[in-house]
């Protein structure tokens, strides 16, 4: 993940190069009649869509530093010095039990977390490389494992973030945009980190039980380099065929992709400036966003957003058929941020009533509205009231309607016909976070 001012750089770098990747990917679409997702792939497809709400979760050694994920490459970190911020790293308030408690009561369904960010360091024992949080720190726990075990115990599906560049390891080059102040002196061959890459992600699918999906970053830093993805997605495919797949790369899925990603934006918006090359897709789609500023911990980043601008970011992402990943960047001691706790408690009082219009949903028959969002489930269109000054909502609706009730106490809500559609006639002009209005289709 970047931060703003680091991507507006790489986004002019990258446009540059943009008609080099036209080629790459025209490639990767000749190839696109050779990947078949699997019976189990599709289910793990719906059952993604299904669960609409997520957490994602930024930690490394780089929380010690407390100015978020990208010190390393921001401040120009000698790689030799920033390695020795592992002989410092004891989470000792790391507990796997309390964090997948808190973050399933929020109501979210699944877990997305750093197993290796871009600074190299890998947070599970990795046979591959001593860098890694048992052999080179004192705290020589697998978090990863630990994180695993107790999401397959509550039933919360689990994701690994895995970067594909890297500013520590030397066999990383030809070097891309970033990490080029780190003290890398001299250079190794692509062949050996391409296999190196391979050889964790097998760790990674082999040892901590079902993995739903693995999410990759970091294409961005080389937008006209050959990264062998294919290879790489047939891997992950063969060791778990219902492993899904998705990558932060800013276009269009590449074949064998099972997912889109869109980073600070919702599908069809290009407010954070890093979409304008992508086009939405038939896949599954998801957003990714901060609760705050920053993605890893920052010290100086108490900017946390509004429960209600939260809960309605989920909201408007589900209208628009999407899954929301929420972030959270743990502290160096291992806990999670206290206001990021009181936002998933909150997030979670809500999810309890209105959970029914989010979970196991589409985006509705009415696309997204000034006033708001609609999902729906069968013939459940739920009406998502987000900004209204009136106390009357046109609905764009040719469907017959049977009837309409407020959801969370089932009173019915008046309504007229009209030419293209209904009026819906409240008691009064909405100011709950999110109004639901229930009407079942005939």
């Amino acid at each position: 993940m970047k931060t703003l001012l680091h991507k507006n750089i790489i986004t002019g770098l990258i446009f540059i190069s943009c008609f080099l990747h036209t080629s790459i990917s025209a490639t990767s679409l000749k190839n696109d009649s050779i990947y078949i997702p699997s019976e189990e792939n599709l289910k793990s497809r719906t059952e993604f869509q299904n669960d609409k709400f997520g957490i994602f979760i930024h930690w490394g050694i780089y929380s010690m530093l407390a100015h978020g994920e990208w010190i390393m490459n921001s401040e120009n970190i000698n790689r030799n010095e920033y390695a020795k911020l592992a002989s410092g790293f004891y989470p000792s308030k790391f507990n796997a039990h309390e964090w997948v408690s808190a973050i399933k009561a929020s109501g979210a369904k699944y877990i997305c977390i750093t197993s290796r960010h871009h600074d190299g360091f890998s947070m599970f024992h990795s046979q591959h490389s001593p860098y890694n949080i048992v052999e080179a720190t004192p705290f020589k726990r697998d978090i990863i494992k630990e994180l695993a075990e107790e999401c397959h115990k509550q039933n919360i599906a689990l994701h690994f973030y895995y970067s594909h560049l890297d500013w520590y390891r030397e066999d990383y080059y030809p070097l891309g945009n970033t990490g080029k102040g780190t003290g890398r002196t001299h250079h190794g061959k692509w062949d050996t980190y391409y296999q190196f890459m391979n050889n964790q992600l097998t760790e990674l699918l082999t040892q901590y039980g079902t993995v739903r999906a693995i999410w990759f970053d970091g294409y961005w830093d080389k937008p006209d380099f050959d990264w062998k993805l294919s290879e790489q997605y047939a891997l992950i495919h063969r060791l778990q065929p219902s492993c899904l797949i998705g990558n932060n790369h800013h276009h269009a899925p590449f074949a064998g992709e099972d997912l889109q990603i869109f980073e600070r934006d919702l599908p069809g918006e290009n407010k954070a400036g890093f979409s304008s090359r992508q086009t939405i897709s038939q896949l599954p789609l998801e957003t990714c966003e901060t609760m705050n500023g920053t993605w890893g911990y920052a010290i100086n980043d108490t900017n946390y957003k509004s429960t209600k601008d939260l809960i309605q970011y989920i909201v408007k992402a589900a209208g628009k058929n999407a899954n929301l990943l929420m972030n959270i960047g743990p502290q160096p001691n291992g806990e999670l941020p206290d206001m990021a706790v009181q936002r998933l408690k909150e997030i979670g009082e809500w999810m309890n009533i209105y959970g029914g219009t989010i979970y196991n949903t589409r985006g509705g028959i009415v696309k997204p509205q000034e006033w708001g969002v609609t999902t729906q489930r069968e013939k459940h269109l739920f009406v998502h009231i987000l900004n209204l000054t009136d106390n009357k909502l046109f609905i764009p609706l040719q469907h017959k309607v049977k009837n309409a009730i407020l959801y969370k106490d089932k009173s019915p809500v008046e309504f007229k016909k009209n030419e293209g559609g209904i009026t819906l006639l409240l008691s009064s002009i909405p100011t709950d976070i999110d109004h639901v209005i229930e009407i079942i289709l005939k």
